[in-house]
């Protein structure tokens, strides 16, 4: 159960069922997004998990530009389209918001971020200074992949903000990703909301927080009972058995 606040920056969202013509066309079609009537978030950090395809990360894209996020990453502020590939699930999004507006905000769209950082380098060419301050002082393509998104969660994410990350751990290392745990609670201490599409099991073990699952329709579960942890623990705690099964299994 999700416990609401008034105070919250986004308590929910709802999908506007009476205005879709047909859910058997994308992204409607989805198990998730068929079933889908209300999603309420955690007033501190909420995780969206499944497995590919499985539609998080058109949910978390459709939430993020209904709160006023540009499709491809970055604040309210950028307005660059490289290519207009986003579904049109956010104008059927109707966004319940709380009695406070966040000083800050950020989307992360993984697959998106080369694109994110070169209109960076583009905007800080025609206004030097303007920018590059506040991604730590240094073009994101002049540092390794894991290195640029660790920067922007380290010094672009000021608090007071309303931040969603899809899939921040694709280029994270293991212990840039328990690093990012902590970033995350700083972030929360500062009194931000956050909403996480993942795969990581490590960084959804963040426990002031609510995790969503997305099978046929989305169910709240507890950590331990979501599939990324029980995949990953069984591979670690039975990896010659694993390996067996996947690899010999192929003779």
């Amino acid at each position: 159960m999700v416990i609401l606040q008034r105070n919250q920056y986004l308590r929910s969202i709802e999908l506007k069922r009476d205005n879709v013509n047909s859910f058997l066309k994308y992204p409607f079609c989805l198990p998730a997004i068929k079933n889908l009537s209300t999603l309420a978030f955690h007033p501190k950090v909420t995780f969206i998990v499944g497995e590919n395809g499985t539609g998080k990360s058109t949910i978390l894209e459709a939430i993020a530009i209904a709160c006023g996020f540009n499709a491809e990453g970055g604040t309210r502020n950028f307005n660059f389209t490289t290519s207009n590939t986003h579904s049109e699930l956010h104008n059927y999004i109707k966004v319940i918001k709380g009695i406070r507006t966040p000083r800050d905000g950020f989307f992360l769209r993984a697959e998106s971020f080369y694109n994110l950082a070169t209109n960076i380098d583009d905007l800080e060419r025609d206004d030097p200074g303007l920018l590059l301050s506040s991604y730590g002082g240094r073009s994101l393509h002049q540092q390794s992949h894991g290195e640029s998104f660790f920067s922007v969660f380290m010094n672009r994410l000021k608090g007071s903000g309303l931040y969603i990350l899809d899939e921040p751990e694709a280029a994270l290392s293991p212990s840039r990703q328990m690093s990012l745990i902590t970033k995350i609670h700083e972030l929360v201490e500062q009194d931000s909301q956050i909403i996480i599409a993942t795969h990581s099991p490590i960084i959804m073990a963040y426990p002031e927080a609510i995790i969503y699952e997305i099978k046929d329709k989305i169910e709240v579960v507890r950590y331990e009972e979501t599939e990324n942890y029980q995949i990953m623990k069984s591979f670690i705690n039975n990896r010659k058995k694993m390996l067996s099964i996947l690899i010999d299994g192929l003779d």
